[in-house]
């Protein structure tokens, strides 16, 4: 007779077991939801949109629905992987902080990086790399000062 948690459950697909993931994954959005505010407020026309593939979206259901859509298409999978990352993984404390500072760097630079750098576009005149740079180290400090997870757990 099973009496723990349900093997399917909602609950591990859109809420993190621990709060410093749930952090991570404010932040992780934080950075996406600068990008979609910045190209829909900024954006008079789906060619300005650099990315093709939201281009396409934006072009076929228009600017606000089409960016809307693509952006909950392609960041879902990223916001479930990390919640049920944080149910699966059971890692000693010391190879927790290297993987979780490993995670941090990977989305620093895939996620934030990358859409900073693209929210910063329409009014920001740098190189790719630098924004995308900046966008990256912006992550990195701000997971630093808030999510900590890397902070020692003494037990009593």
């Amino acid at each position: 007779m099973h009496t723990g948690t349900p093997l399917f459950s909602l609950r591990r697909f859109f809420l993190p077991k621990n709060n410093h993931w749930l952090r991570r994954n404010v932040l992780v959005f934080a950075f996406v939801l600068f990008d979609y505010s910045s190209t829909v407020v900024f954006c008079q026309a789906p060619c300005e949109e650099a990315n093709i593939y939201a281009r396409i979206f934006m072009d076929n259901f228009g600017i606000t629905l089409g960016l809307t859509l693509f952006v909950l298409m392609v960041n879902l999978p990223i916001y479930v992987t990390l919640c049920l990352d944080s149910y699966m993984v059971k890692l000693p404390h010391r190879t927790a902080i290297a993987a979780e500072s490993f995670v941090d760097i990977v989305l620093a630079w895939f996620v934030a990086g990358l859409h900073f750098s693209g929210a910063a576009s329409w009014f920001w005149f740098a190189p790719d790399l630098i924004r995308h740079g900046l966008g990256a180290l912006l992550y990195l400090i701000t997971a630093f000062l808030f999510v900590r997870p890397y902070r020692p757990r003494y037990n009593s």
